[in-house]
């Protein structure tokens, strides 16, 4: 194909007449054929040496007419407030009533939990897991020694795990 882009349109027609083979519309055809062109302009400019036209185009072309059935597919779909109420679908568990309030239950014992560490202790332990931030940042921070956040972060994790035990348990 060499560098030079007009020799693409030697193969218009027959790329025309594939996409028309394949949609059986001729705007689309002409829209699919046109995308196959962008593309394949695209990849020439980018540097791309293009041994086989003919086939790079059709190829391209397929690609294209897959896109355009997967948008046309997502538009096709039902609206789904017009559906009776049997047919819509369920939400997922964790956003039925009942399980989204066990969570919230959940998380409130787990705060909780932490809330009950002493002062020091919850402050090293929320920096650990909700800022994210390593021992030595924690130990910086509060000025404190790195064994003593290591001590700081294994208590809340031990108060977590028995707060876990009990929830498990139903205690």
């Amino acid at each position: 194909m060499g560098r030079c882009p007009f020799v693409l349109e030697r193969y218009y027609r027959e790329l025309l007449n594939f996409c028309l083979r394949k949609v059986r519309d001729r705007d689309t055809a002409a829209d699919l054929a046109q995308e196959s062109y962008a593309r394949v302009l695209g990849m020439q400019r980018a540097g791309k040496v293009i041994d086989q036209p003919a086939a790079l185009l059709k190829q391209v072309a397929l690609n294209a007419k897959i896109d355009l059935d997967r948008r046309a597919q997502l538009r096709q779909h039902e609206d789904i407030d017009a559906l009776d109420e049997t047919q819509q679908p369920a939400s997922p568990h964790r956003l039925q009533p009942e399980a989204a309030y066990a969570s919230s239950q959940t998380v409130q014992a787990y705060l909780a939990t932490i809330e009950a560490l002493p002062p020091r202790c919850r402050e090293a332990f929320c920096m650990y897991l909700f800022d994210e931030l390593s021992n030595q940042q924690i130990a910086e921070r509060m000025g404190v020694s790195i064994s003593m956040v290591n001590q700081y972060i294994s208590r809340g994790k031990i108060a977590c795990a028995a707060r876990k035990q009990e929830l498990d348990h139903g205690d």
